[in-house]
């Protein structure tokens, strides 16, 4: 790794710490709900990996073992998501200028990422694109690796 992305990625890592904290927990509790629920742990991992929205993962659940209903799953998922778009909107000026960068930035932004990526003051010798893009990454992972743990079987 080169030392602009390293640089980043220390300035990065202190932010995301207490969001570690959080993202394992819940992720492990949604991996234990997916697990008792029946489900095998590829469906929460490939679920976090996917949707990577915690609170409408934990509703999936319930819609997964409801009767086929794609119209209540789809109002309900909107209900639940529509915050993304206003994160979106207002990120747009943050994000410009950071290329291929930007499809994942959107894709990967939780509450968690938007208030450290909204907020945090990056230090002028770390490049701001590559701040927001491990900022993103760290906290998808955190999620991930919590939520394919909980999952596995217990035995």
């Amino acid at each position: 790794m080169n030392g602009k992305r390293m640089r980043a990625l220390k300035a990065a890592f202190p932010y995301t710490i207490p969001i570690f904290a959080g993202f394992w927990f819940l992720g492990l509790a949604y991996g234990i709900y997916m697990n008792i629920s029946g489900f095998s742990f590829v469906y929460p991992m490939i679920m976090s990996m996917v949707i990577f929205g915690g609170s409408l993962e934990f509703v999936a659940v319930t819609m997964l073992l409801a009767p086929f209903a794609p119209l209540q799953t789809f109002i309900m998922t909107l209900m639940i998501q529509a915050r993304h778009l206003f994160y979106g909107i207002s990120m747009l000026e943050k994000y410009k200028g950071t290329g291929w960068k930007k499809p994942w930035l959107m894709f990967g932004m939780c509450d968690e990422t938007f208030s450290i990526n909204y907020t945090a003051e990056i230090p002028e010798n770390v490049d701001k694109g590559w701040f927001y893009f491990f900022t993103t990454l760290l906290d998808y992972l955190y999620w991930v690796t919590g939520a394919t743990i909980g999952g596995r079987p217990s035995n």
